[in-house]
């Protein structure tokens, strides 16, 4: 019996963030044991009861070893059952079933059942990713989970069924298996099918809100009755945005790979996700967090797509607060006692609301039976600071029988492509910097040369700032959507009139105060 040393690769996660680690196996004599150290959590710890299963379907018993197993830099905390897979391909390797040079710099992820079966975990995305960017290109996965791992670019899979099948292929040629993609795995390049904007009726003003808050990339809060056609509005915002990069669809991708990544949600045809939550959600639900690992909320599940928070005084106060420095940042950090996760949250924040608790508070308001207390206990749930960081407010009015007879307005795919044309210009316009939609520019950059526009055009809302009836947040908003306006209408500058009509966008806010 062979007794040695023997490594491998794998990687940790710390949110969508990886790092390469060195998992060491050393054989020494002594009583039998089995030692794993590096700061293992949990079902980390438990790898070695599914190691010593594993093996010895393979025909290695380790009952009578003293095994060290050691991952580093062990500093780093070790999460979740991936690590299973490369322990024991260290152990092989230290053992002298495989070449250890041939393992060496392999990257193995991967669960392993007591038979040997090689179990898809989460995660596999974004640690593929960690480790090219490492610069580690043969990476063995569970089967389950080589068609996420192929999304990355210049990376060798590698996948076998079971830890029989993968050990024999190291002994036999000294590399892992060579597999084929299914061509299962493979998406399909027709565009999907979607909620069309032709089958809202009437409501011309929500419809220009809507097509400005996608040219730009700007937030969005609807104010209306009942039935009014908000969520139908809000549904049909991504039908309109333009279709995301390989990049982004990644980036989509890897925050679903840390829930669970399923086949059906394999897609890199580019529809931006819709992620409309329940108004009882927690704000941990939202924003991320959880008891043990950290997972994704709600807004990173939407990065590169919309939230929309339907009801959103409904929803609790908390949750609603903790929205601010996302829409500013475009990622949240989970703090807790040892650590601090970044997630991706760059999300466009679409809000609806009824006029009053009871929906009927609007025109004359004769079926309302609200309080005036009721009616500002509940719209004071929207707090200022996070309405003013909204740049679009719209009052939608109830349909009428004149709208209804007009029937739908123009289909999604007309919209769309004075979107992207809107979007070109801006990306053009920005090319030379980090930014690349008027939402994502700074104030102060627009307020300074060369892009600071005259006194003449921006009189109307230096007079709002002077009043008090804008906050200096607002007045950049104004001038985001000013410049958004513009390049809709095929202009090189905003006019005054643009600011204008950006100003009665944003002067909505008192509609629902």
């Amino acid at each position: 019996m062979s007794r040695g040393f023997g490594s491998t690769r794998s990687v940790t996660l710390e949110g969508l963030v990886g790092a390469v680690v060195e998992v060491e196996a050393h054989l020494s004599g002594g009583l039998p044991a089995f030692m794993l150290a590096g700061l293992p959590d949990t079902a980390c710890a438990q790898s070695p009861h599914r190691v010593k299963a594993a093996m010895a379907g393979v025909g290695r018993l380790l009952s009578q070893d003293r095994i060290t197993v050691n991952l580093s830099p062990a500093s780093i905390p070790k999460n979740g059952s991936g690590f299973d897979l490369p322990i024991a391909v260290a152990i092989a390797a230290a053992v002298g079933l495989v070449p250890e040079s041939a393992v060496r710099d392999v990257v193995h992820i991967g669960e392993l059942g007591l038979d040997g079966a090689i179990r898809a975990v989460r995660g596999v995305l974004p640690a593929v990713l960690s480790a090219s960017r490492a610069g580690f290109h043969d990476i063995v996965v569970p089967p389950a989970n080589a068609a996420e791992a192929r999304l990355v670019p210049e990376v060798r899979v590698h996948t076998a069924a079971n830890l029989g099948d993968l050990l024999a292929s190291y002994a036999a040629t000294g590399r892992p298996p060579e597999t084929e993609p299914d061509p299962s795995d493979a998406t399909d390049p027709a565009a999907p099918a979607g909620p069309d904007l032709a089958e809202v009726v009437g409501q011309q003003e929500a419809r220009d809100a809507l097509e400005l808050a996608a040219a730009g990339g700007h937030h969005l809060f609807l104010l209306g009755p009942p039935g009014s056609g908000k969520t139908m509005l809000a549904e049909r915002l991504v039908s309109i945005l333009p279709r995301l990069t390989r990049e982004q669809s990644i980036d989509v991708l890897a925050v679903k790979s840390l829930l669970g990544l399923t086949a059906a949600e394999l897609d890199l045809r580019g529809m931006p996700p819709f992620v409309a939550p329940h108004h009882s959600a927690s704000q941990a639900a939202i924003i991320g967090g959880g008891s043990g690992a950290v997972r994704p909320g709600l807004i990173s599940q939407a990065h590169h797509g919309v939230l929309f928070l339907d009801e959103a005084p409904e929803f609790k106060v908390g949750a609603l607060q903790a929205l601010r420095q996302p829409l500013e940042s475009g990622h949240v950090v989970v703090a807790r006692a040892r650590s601090a996760v970044r997630f991706p949250a760059r999300f466009q924040l679409v809000m609806a609301a009824n006029p009053c608790p009871c929906g009927l508070g609007y025109g004359k308001g004769v079926g309302c039976s609200c309080s005036p207390r009721d009616k500002r206990a509940y719209v004071a749930k929207l707090s200022g600071p996070l309405l003013d960081r909204v740049d679009l407010q719209v009052e939608v009015q109830a349909v009428t029988r004149a709208s209804l007879e007009l029937g739908g307005g123009e289909p999604s795919e007309a919209v769309a492509r004075r979107v992207v044309a809107a979007r070109s210009a801006q990306a053009e316009r920005w090319k030379d910097t980090r930014w690349r939609l008027n939402s994502e520019v700074p104030g102060s950059r627009l307020r300074r040369p060369p892009w600071r526009l005259p006194g003449s055009v921006t009189v109307d809302l230096e007079r709002a700032l002077d009043r008090g009836t804008l906050t200096l947040r607002g007045y950049d908003r104004v001038l985001r959507v000013g410049w958004t306006l513009a390049d809709l209408g095929g202009r090189v500058v905003p006019t005054r009139e643009d600011l204008g009509q950006a100003l009665m966008f944003r002067s909505q806010q008192a509609v629902a105060a």
